[in-house]
């Protein structure tokens, strides 16, 4: 009986606790929520459904009549034969990334109900704009490769999303996603059909280009009253398992992302070989650099949701091409190294020294693999894997970052305008702010910090 009253007292605590926390969120943010959010996303929703209209239709809606049979035949057969690489790509882009970011411990909904929307009107947003640049003045044809661009387009914008977590609001994220995808295509465009540079599994153009792209907005968007952390910029033992969800999605997947637009036949079977035995051996090599670099020799939990994933960023350049196995092999083992040696010493650093503070780590992630992809890339054309120029692929590594940097330069600056409803410096991390929680908490100190697992010792 006592053992009842007790938790129904440390109940009604709790609530009381979360109805204080809820009155002392300000009224602008839920002006922000209420009009400036709704509006600016319905505006957008029907521009996008105007630009469909307007410019685009079926891809078979061009066959003509004597040629429909055969046409639709054969576009459906390329169909349904790209349509389950499509939906791996499909996974990684909405579980993957979505559960990678849920770490902190308040701001699971925002990391993956964000990340929902961000790529739901980046999808439209992707398709016309890389469609208007591929279709040389004609109607953008809709199919199966268009589906797979859009996704790609996306996965820069979610990549950059990283950088900023917990620091931005649903309205700054919509404004990032016009402005990314726009530059993301134009600089898609200069790599591939003025430079003629092979980045089949995108290291250079979504990778780097994502990381470099958000870490510009983020040293913009910096705060220095967080530069000592946050007391919400931690997590949990269950949303460090949550985050690990995503690493999976995302690992087993990325051999279908590095090969889904490569040419069928040898060079599709090559990407996915070389993404396949790169991401083995970077996992491998993460672990060991988890517990070399860390005190008492123990894993930290943020090394393995991350690094084991670099392999898979660092040999996307050159994954279709003759690398042999080994090749990937050493790129996805120097692509673990690095990423690990990265969110030990690089991140703080950045934080501290450049007032670059970035969340997730994505230059650990997707900025430093992305680079070691470009140049390998690099070095295989020099070796006479691939046709084409060394000094083209140097430029499109030089373009992706460069474009990237500058974007989000202006991105940043645009986001830094005071009415976009961006949370203050003690709401940041809190889903409280833009999303109804439930009512009933963990104790604070269940909580530990991201990269210090040391109290849970103790639980377990």
């Amino acid at each position: 009986m006592q053992s009842n009253s007790t938790h129904r007292a440390v109940l009604c605590s709790y609530q009381h606790l979360t109805a204080c926390e809820a009155l002392s969120v300000p009224l602008s943010f839920a002006t922000n929520m209420r009009l400036k959010f709704p509006l600016m996303a319905i505006v957008l929703e029907i521009a996008m459904i105007v630009l469909f209209a307007l410019f685009v239709e079926y891809e078979m809606d061009q066959t003509t009549p004597q040629q429909l049979n055969i046409t639709t035949s054969t576009d459906m057969g390329k169909f349904l034969e790209l349509y389950p690489l499509f939906q791996d790509v499909h996974v990684m882009i909405f579980v993957g990334f979505g559960f990678l970011m849920t770490f902190l411990k308040k701001y699971g909904f925002s990391s993956v109900g964000i990340n929902l929307l961000i790529a739901a009107l980046g999808l439209q947003w992707g398709t016309v704009v890389q469609g208007i640049l591929h279709s040389q003045g004609q109607k953008i044809t809709i199919g199966i490769k268009n589906m797979i661009n859009a996704d790609f387009s996306t996965a820069t914008v979610l990549i950059s999303f990283g950088a900023v977590l917990g620091k931005t609001s649903p309205t700054q994220m919509l404004i990032m996603t016009i402005i990314e995808i726009a530059v993301f295509a134009g600089n898609e465009y200069l790599v591939g059909e003025i430079f003629k540079a092979s980045d089949i599994g995108a290291s250079m153009t979504i990778h780097a280009f994502g990381a470099y792209f958000g870490l510009a907005v983020a040293g913009i968007l910096y705060r220095s009253a967080l530069r000592r952390g946050h007391k919400n910029e931690e997590s949990t033992y269950y949303s460090d398992l949550f985050a690990m969800i995503g690493t999976l999605f995302l690992w087993m997947f990325w051999p279908s992302f590095n090969s889904v637009i490569a040419e069928p036949g040898d060079k599709q079977s090559r990407a996915i070989v070389n993404t396949y035995f790169s991401l083995v051996a970077c996992v491998v090599t993460a672990f060991a650099f988890s517990s070399l670099v860390e005190r008492r020799g123990k894993l930290n939990m943020v090394h393995i949701q991350n690094a084991t994933l670099a392999g898979g960023v660092a040999v996307g350049t050159c994954a279709d091409m003759a690398i042999h196995p080994f090749g990937s092999m050493t790129l996805g083992s120097i692509a673990g190294a690095v990423s690990v040696i990265g969110y030990k010493f690089l991140t703080p650093l950045f934080t501290t020294k450049l007032g670059i503070h970035d969340t997730c780590g994505v230059h650990n992630l997707h900025g430093l693999p992305g680079v070691v992809g470009g140049l390998a890339g690099i070095a295989a054309v020099a070796l006479g894997a691939s046709n084409t120029s060394v000094a083209m692929q140097a430029a499109a590594l030089c373009s992706s970052i460069g474009t990237a940097v500058v974007g989000g330069l202006i991105t940043g600056l645009i986001l830094k305008l005071p009415f976009w409803g961006q949370p203050s410096d003690q709401d940041c991390y809190d889903d409280s702010v833009y999303w109804e929680v439930p009512i009933l908490r963990e104790p604070d100190h269940h909580f530990h910090g991201h990269g210090d697992h040391s109290q849970l010792e103790p639980e377990v």
